[in-house]
């Protein structure tokens, strides 16, 4: 069984920084591509960044790349989406989620099946 729980959303001002966190309650959490992912306002989930198993290798949607960094804590189970610089779209509820096995660990989102319950993120300019 995989738990995930999210943490460190809030409300900022754009331009200001962030950091999530998501701990994992699972065996073998390195087997595991973890994944960020967010749902705005009237919006399909959509990918974030994803962290192979490992964490040898990344992925970042084209919005985020630069102003994100996703990584993750092996001792802590726990996964981290350090955001800065953030901007009025990227207000959404964020996920975090979890996929056995290396390949494929992209940001599709049919291809988690473990999900957190998600942590709020407003940013208002």
């Amino acid at each position: 069984q995989v738990q995930l729980m999210e943490s460190g959303g809030g409300s900022v001002q754009a331009g200001d920084s962030l950091k999530l966190s998501c701990a994992a309650s699972v065996h073998s959490y390195s087997s595991y591509c973890m994944g960020w992912f967010r749902q705005g306002p009237g919006k399909e989930r959509e990918g974030v960044a994803t962290i192979y198993p490992g964490g040898g290798r990344t992925y970042y949607v084209a919005s985020v790349r630069g102003r994100f960094t996703i990584s993750q804590d092996y001792a802590k189970n726990t996964l981290y989406l350090q955001m800065i610089d953030l901007k009025p779209e990227d207000t959404a509820m964020y996920y975090c989620a979890a996929r056995f096995g290396y390949i494929p660990c992209t940001a599709d989102p049919s291809l988690f099946g473990y999900w957190g319950q998600g942590t709020q993120v407003t940013v208002s300019s």
